[in-house]
């Protein structure tokens, strides 16, 4: 059976590249954005709040989730940040790994999701400092050209005043902290 790991962690605290190292099959939460037009998103610093869990699409992940333990595939959206929507979707498919790591900013709120769709998921929080979290943050947003500069640090300082709150929801929520060495060793 295919072992769902639900990562969760700030942005930029390197969930993806986690999942690389460890060998497993990324679905990466951020593809389930909602297109930035689509109605009722919340606003906050005069832009969309994708911190928001209601700029996610919860039920889409959830049902992407249930198709690769159950069938071993699913189609999922292609997201482009830099576009703030949707561009098209992709195919992810079991391939000889033994676990998905759905990994991305909003795995908290998923974990009620997929614990009330049946899904048996394993949730770890990747626990980095927040000033290292902010650095690699902000070097690849940059390189990236995700957002302008100046919405880049806003939206960077906010993240970092607000990681302790999300490590504490984490660990309320049912989490296990563990750094990046700790979580390579238990996913190997």
């Amino acid at each position: 059976m295919t072992r769902v790991v639900l990562l969760a962690g700030p942005s930029g605290s390197g969930k993806s590249r986690l999942a690389r190292l460890v060998g497993a099959l990324p679905l990466r939460l951020d593809d389930f954005y909602r297109d930035a037009d689509h109605p009722g998103l919340p606003r906050a610093h005069g832009i969309v709040d994708w911190d928001d869990p209601l700029s996610w699409d919860a039920e889409g992940a959830v049902a992407a989730l249930a198709s690769l333990v159950r069938d071993g595939r699913a189609v999922v959206p292609t997201y482009s940040i830099v576009e703030s929507r949707r561009v098209g979707e992709h195919e992810v498919v079991v391939a000889g790994q033994t676990c998905v790591i759905a990994e991305g900013i909003f795995a908290i709120e998923l974990l009620p999701v997929a614990r009330a769709a049946g899904l048996v998921v394993d949730p770890i929080y990747l626990d980095r400092s927040r000033w290292l979290v902010a650095f690699l943050r902000l070097r690849r947003d940059l390189a990236g050209k995700r957002k302008p500069p100046l919405v880049l640090l806003r939206r960077g300082w906010a993240l970092l005043l607000a990681q302790p709150g999300l490590r504490a929801r984490a660990m309320e929520a049912g989490f296990r902290p563990m750094s990046m060495r700790a979580a390579c060793r238990l996913l190997k």
